[in-house]
């Protein structure tokens, strides 16, 4: 081809592109129905490889092939554009191949069009040795789809990657995978800027479950789970419905940017939330309302990765059958995870639970919940009303979990699911609160967990050292457990309007009187709230 030629066809697929892109763009701004955009991008990507690869006469033996997002079938605006090149086996490198003056054209080609191109030149055995030793590039070559070329040597690659993936293998390389990134970003999906691909609670909390289905033969799509038995009818809604949301966020953020960002800034919340439609309130501006939407669709999206990947954890890893040890006429221990006798029981005694927390408070071999118990939990939000809150068993037992000694991570659990919200409807509004300062980088019921876990750390004599005055004051205090409340209390009225600590305050005298706690107890938590 000659180089007038190659300027021609360069400008005719950069034209293509631009014109594609922004009616894509125009047309989400109209009726902001994020799976067109993404599916049409995809396509439109598509045509424009598939004729550049016809126009460049690539050589037969080579095939074209979308992975990662791009291979899903989900481009989203900014999105860099996946790509293996597979070259047949004698072919080992981009270098030895005798097509590579042509290959290198093409992606140079792709490049001056536009595409931001993340590329490989491999051969079906090369994948292989790659996906063995990179479970990245081994999820990339899960979502492979056939553009163009060679179709023979694609299915040799698609039918040898099929044979060589072994799915409780991956599973567990996922769940490892997940686990990093949570470190990465201090186990939480509350901190103010966050990451709506890669945080705890982001997109990547639903592609794994995705990804880990699919690699088991049962789906991609939700329905696919549901019709396996991993999940049910009601949850099949609330993926879709989480799904959505983060979807439709990342695409605004990409059209606002003008390129591939996924870190919800300052800068740009303000502007998403009224691209959003979303309006201020007399106590919260736009971008606050906004932020409470995201945080409360990611605590719903990490309560579904745990429920749903423990559910994958008994399909594809299932343990050797253990006798359960009865705990009580309620509750019992399978390998060491507490479980449900009877899948009702939350509905027929409401009061369990609040049980099965103080449970898990109580018994330090209890390292958690058995997927049952969890889709149990889940059903039974909906019982805690006011009639649950009003019940004096509920109430002792309430201010019980309080006065145990391993304490935090049953109540981060307890508002990961809900029931904190539930039971404490003022704590319930400030879940997914933001607060514009630069002392408190979480929000606001995050905040008040993470002062009661420091709170709990001055109690723990490993943790003497860090702050031994606060340790010592802590170890000479007989009723710790007020100070916990107050800790509960302490920031709760938080974006009612007025003065926190004084609104704050008449919670935390209310709940005293309901709670049965008088007196200098009842003082000092009032006060304790008050001054902060």
């Amino acid at each position: 081809m000659s180089e007038l030629d190659l300027r021609e066809l360069t400008g005719a697929a950069r034209q293509r592109l631009t014109a594609g892109q922004q009616a894509l763009a125009a047309a989400w701004r109209q009726d902001k129905h994020g799976p067109t955009l993404l599916a049409g991008r995809a396509a439109l990507v598509d045509g424009v490889l598939q004729d550049l690869w016809t126009a460049l006469a690539m050589p037969d033996t080579c095939a074209l092939v979308a992975v990662g997002g791009y291979g899903r079938g989900q481009l989203y605006p900014g999105s860099d554009v996946d790509l293996l090149i597979l070259v047949p086996d004698e072919q080992h490198t981009s270098t030895e191949c005798a097509a590579a003056p042509q290959l290198e054209q093409l992606i140079g080609l792709l490049w001056d069009i536009g595409l931001d191109i993340g590329h490989s030149v491999r051969t079906v055995d090369h994948c292989l040795d790659e996906a063995e030793r990179d479970i990245t590039v081994q999820t990339s070559l899960l979502e492979a789809r056939y553009l163009t070329g060679a179709h023979a040597l694609y299915e040799d690659f698609e039918q040898s990657y099929n044979a060589a993936l072994q799915p409780a293998d991956f599973f567990k390389a996922k769940q490892l995978e997940q686990a990093e990134r949570y470190a990465k970003f201090n186990d939480t999906p509350y901190s103010l800027e966050p990451n709506c691909k890669e945080n705890p609670g982001g997109l990547r909390d639903l592609q794994v479950i995705q990804w880990v289905a699919r690699a088991a033969g049962i789906g991609d799509d939700w329905k696919d789970l549901a019709r396996a038995g991993l999940i049910t009818a009601p949850e099949v809604r609330q993926f879709e419905r989480v799904d959505r949301m983060l979807a439709d966020l990342r695409i605004e953020l990409h059209l606002l940017a003008g390129r591939r960002e996924d870190r919800l800034l300052f800068d740009h919340q303000e502007k998403l939330a009224a691209a959003m439609g979303i309006a201020p309130t007399e106590a919260k501006r736009a971008s606050e309302v906004l932020m409470q939407h995201y945080y409360r669709n990611a605590k719903l999206v990490t309560q579904l990765n745990l429920l749903v990947m423990q559910v994958l954890a008994d399909r594809l890893q299932p343990a050797q059958a253990a006798a359960p040890i009865v705990i009580d006429s309620h509750f019992q221990m399978v390998r060491e995870l507490l479980d449900v006798r009877e899948e009702d029981i939350f509905q027929r005694l409401p009061r369990t639970i609040l049980e099965c927390f103080l449970l898990q408070m109580q018994r330090s071999e209890l390292k958690g919940m058995t997927p049952r118990t969890l889709r149990a939990l889940w059903r039974a939000q909906g019982g805690i009303d006011a009639a649950f809150r009003r019940d004096p068993t509920n109430r002792e037992l309430f201010v019980q979990l309080f006065q145990q000694q391993h304490l935090i991570y049953p109540l981060r659990r307890m508002n990961q699911f809900d029931i904190l919200g539930r039971y404490l409807p003022a704590f319930g509004h400030i879940v997914g609160q933001m607060q514009h300062d630069l002392f408190h980088v979480y929000t606001v019921d995050q905040h008040i967990l993470q002062v009661m876990r420091n709170l709990r750390r001055f109690a723990m004599p490993e943790h003497a050292h860090e702050y031994p005055f606060c340790s010592r004051l802590m170890a000479g205090f007989d009723k710790r457990w007020l100070l916990y409340i107050g800790a509960l209390f302490h920031d709760i009225a938080k974006g009612r309007g007025g003065d926190h600590s004084q609104l704050g305050k008449k919670d935390a005298a209310r709940f005293c009187r309901d709670h049965g706690i008088s007196g200098e107890d009842a003082e000092l938590v009032v006060f304790l709230v008050e001054k902060h």
